[in-house]
């Protein structure tokens, strides 16, 4: 198959350059909405060059343009909006949409950053890019891994209870919380590209990863919980129950021979801990308290000959963990260093301070209650953009049906979303579906 390709180079470079931070208040505008499909399509045409393994011009302009910065503070401002307004959004009572879409553009604005930023920081010059801002982009990574942790023990995203969320309102809040599960595990990669760069990161950037975050110990915990994992059907007197892991968005049953192979996100997090213990550089600055050794002697149980034979660099690290187990810890460091905060949360926080029912009822008004018309129009643009051959191309792998899980070859004729191996796990998958295909169904005769 030839490489697909949904942007021409001057076109990316054109995207690129108009590439802008838009106030609070401006979220789900016209000229926002404008940045969220160019931003869409740079998405998925990073992904469509790094799946073919050809050069990949939305990095190079990325870097080239120094626009890392500006999807850094993006990313944080949308976090912020969905944290702080759209909570307020969602208990105004004389708010009642009938359409939540222009709502849910904003909501998954968040994913579609982070997804890119994924896509591009495997590249260690676009790490180096980010300049200062790489401090916020560490604090915001670790406030993702830190909500995964807390809510490990959920086994992942909520289960969908169709019962219990009624209104329109109901049900984006509860697309949303599935959505946070997803961005944590790409914040996760992130942050672990982000470690293969240690050695080049700023003395305050180290010190937050390593002093404040205590990064190593966080994912410690997160190998122990594995939130990305689970047992489906777990009988405690006749069996453990299926493997599943989340994958490519949704939970895929592991077949028992390869229930030993080690999954991207673990890998994840030991490339990572490998990274920030291992590195002359974070060696020098991470300090080995009595705390912060009990949580890495752990990971002792971890490292199996099968894992080994799969990460071999991993050996390093046993042998590091082999002198920690005999090593006195060490004392708290009292070095004098001065601080950095996170500059980009800091400063919208104290411009948007006391605004946000304000900024609600101004989006209210202006932004979410679009004419059928407005609607009619946006949905024309969003269906140029999410073309099908596009889509299917970036899919991660083959798809599987909604119901069990297997390869998929059937899609649902009414709204093209789902996938079924046959027509019996269609029929079962149906009451969960329906209000999501009726919805999607609506919102194409409306173009």
């Amino acid at each position: 198959m030839s490489h697909l390709e949904l942007l021409l180079p001057g076109e990316a470079d054109l995207l690129i350059r108009g590439l802008r931070s838009f106030p609070l208040r401006e979220m789900g505008s016209g000229g926002w909405n404008q940045q969220h499909e160019n931003l869409e399509k740079l998405n998925m045409q990073a992904i469509l060059d790094a799946t073919a393994s050809q050069d990949e011009p939305i990095q190079e302009l990325l870097v080239t343009h120094g626009k890392i910065p500006t999807l850094v503070e993006e990313l944080i401002a949308v976090e912020m909006w969905k944290q702080k307004v759209f909570p307020v959004l969602c208990r105004l009572e004389d708010f009642k949409p009938q359409n939540t879409f222009p709502i849910y553009i904003v909501v998954h604005h968040e994913a579609s950053i982070i997804n890119l930023l994924e896509t591009v920081f495997f590249h260690k010059k676009v790490c180096e890019s980010a300049e200062d801002t790489i401090f916020d982009l560490v604090d915001y990574c670790h406030r993702k891994l830190t909500l995964l942790v807390a809510r490990s023990g959920h086994s992942g995203p909520p289960e969908d209870n169709e019962s219990q969320y009624s209104t329109p309102m109901q049900e984006l809040q509860k697309q949303a919380e599935l959505m946070e599960f997803e961005i944590a595990l790409k914040a996760l990669s992130v942050l672990r590209y982000i470690t293969d760069c240690v050695n080049s990161l700023s003395l305050s950037t180290l010190s937050r990863m390593l002093s404040t975050h205590n990064l190593p110990c966080l994912l410690v915990e997160l190998l122990e919980h594995s939130p990305w994992s689970r047992r489906e059907g777990v009988c405690w007197f006749l069996s453990p129950g299926k493997l599943q892991q989340f994958e490519g968005g949704c939970w895929q049953t592991v077949p028992p021979p390869e229930q030993q192979k080690l999954s991207k996100l673990d890998g994840q997090v030991w490339i990572a801990l490998y990274n920030l213990l291992l590195s002359p550089e974070a060696r020098a600055r991470y300090c080995l308290t009595s705390f912060a050794k009990g949580q890495l002697l752990k990971l002792r149980a971890f490292l199996t000959d099968t894992l080994l034979d799969q990460l071999p660099n991993l050996a390093d690290l046993q042998g590091f963990l082999a002198h920690l187990a005999l090593a006195e810890p060490q004392p708290p460091k009292k070095d004098l260093v001065l601080e950095q905060i996170p500059e980009i949360w800091e400063r919208l926080e104290q411009e948007n301070r006391g605004k946000w029912q304000a900024i609600a009822k101004h989006q209210l008004r202006h932004v979410f209650s679009p004419s059928e018309q407005d609607l009619r129009l946006q949905a024309r643009r969003w269906a140029e953009t999410y073309r099908l051959d596009v889509l299917e191309a970036v899919a991660p792998e083959r798809p599987r049906c909604a119901y069990c899980g297997t390869e998929a070859s059937k899609r649902c004729s009414r709204c093209q979303n789902e996938w079924y191996c046959c027509r019996e796990c269609q029929v079962k998958h149906w009451e969960k579906h329906r209000k999501a295909c009726v919805r999607t169904a609506q919102g194409d005769r409306a173009k």
